[in-house]
């Protein structure tokens, strides 16, 4: 049995290290300020970054490939400002978000391609395809259109109320992460796609000879990608009721940010999404905080997450080279 509980640790111990740290940085600021101990505090998390959640996973399966996605905000901004145009021009949302899910698989199956088939560098191709993205953004609207549809409203408005924690609620949108989390992590964990993904990551030439569907996967991979941003920009747009090409600028960095936190290597072929969680949580965490503080800038947020990314990536190389020697 102690062997068993020396093995799990050793096996996940860039995930209990994010998971601990979470918790340890969550009752720091609950210490510091404790408005943060009300149960809604902690589910905002998932309100606020639901949209940094959705487009983490997708990168999550991306990364464990040896890829990279730089795209995904430009994609959130691109579909927001797309969807908020088309429901201004009278179409239905039950048109709208389908067509917004495939521009999305779309956009990710055409940079697969390019990557796999052109043998161009993912950080090239998805660069490019961020600048498309965001131009394409602006190019539909140069200003900020506001969403009026009713079922984007009911969307954005209805609170589900969570069961033994009174007052406690979380909307709509803010369940979509969650149940994609679980979903990838059964695809990444218990199919042939996801043994495929990490053979992929691990080493590509060698999943190559061992005749794995290496080309349909990468391609998968990076449409599944471009569907967690579309997914991503339809919620941030019912979030905000809004569209605009200006909207998440950065989050493609956060987003890495926190699936590096989370434990996944950006060497591939090691990681997971539970862990992405986390990170994305750690990094919502330290919002909080300095909203709650108040006089500190919000640039703070981005020295914290910094710090804690280069914190963990050294923690991976350490246990990569542990475990490579053992």
């Amino acid at each position: 049995m102690v062997q068993r509980i020396k093995t799990f640790i050793s096996g996940n111990a860039p995930l209990l290290t994010t998971i601990v740290i979470f918790i340890i940085v969550y009752i720091i600021g609950g210490q510091l300020y404790p408005s943060m101990q009300k149960p809604q505090v902690f589910f905002n998390l998932f309100i606020n970054n639901a949209s940094l959640l959705i487009i983490s996973i997708g990168l999550t399966t991306v990364i464990l490939t040896k890829g990279i996605d730089l795209s995904v905000a430009g994609v959130i901004a691109m579909i927001s400002a797309a969807s908020a145009a088309l429901l201004k021009a009278g179409w239905s949302a039950g048109v709208v978000i389908p067509l917004m899910l495939l521009i999305g698989i779309a956009f990710g199956f055409i940079m697969g391609c390019i990557i796999h088939y052109l043998k161009v560098e993912p950080f090239i191709v998805t660069l490019m395809g961020l600048f498309f993205a965001r131009g394409m953004a602006y190019i539909i609207t140069l200003s900020s259109l506001t969403i009026t549809n009713d079922t984007y409203r009911y969307l954005a408005l209805t609170k589900l109320h969570i069961p033994f924690f009174k007052s406690a609620y979380l909307y709509i949108p803010s369940l979509i992460g969650p149940i994609l989390l679980l979903v990838t992590f059964y695809l990444l964990k218990y199919t042939r796609f996801g043994r495929t993904v990490y053979a992929i990551g691990n080493n590509e030439q060698s999943a190559c000879l061992m005749g794995l569907p290496v080309a349909r996967t990468k391609i998968i991979v990076y449409s599944y990608g471009g569907l967690c941003s579309a997914i991503g920009g339809i919620v941030f747009s019912i979030s905000l009721l809004s569209g605009y090409g200006g909207y998440a600028p950065g989050m493609e960095l956060d987003a890495i940010a926190s699936v590096v936190i989370g434990g996944t290597l950006l060497s591939g072929g090691v990681g997971n999404v539970i862990g992405t969680l986390f990170g994305v949580l750690i990094n919502g965490t330290i919002v909080s905080i300095l909203q709650f503080n108040g006089t500190l800038s919000s640039w703070w947020t981005r020295i914290g997450v910094g710090l804690l990314t280069l914190i963990f990536i050294g923690i991976q190389s350490l246990f990569y080279m542990r475990k490579k020697h053992s």
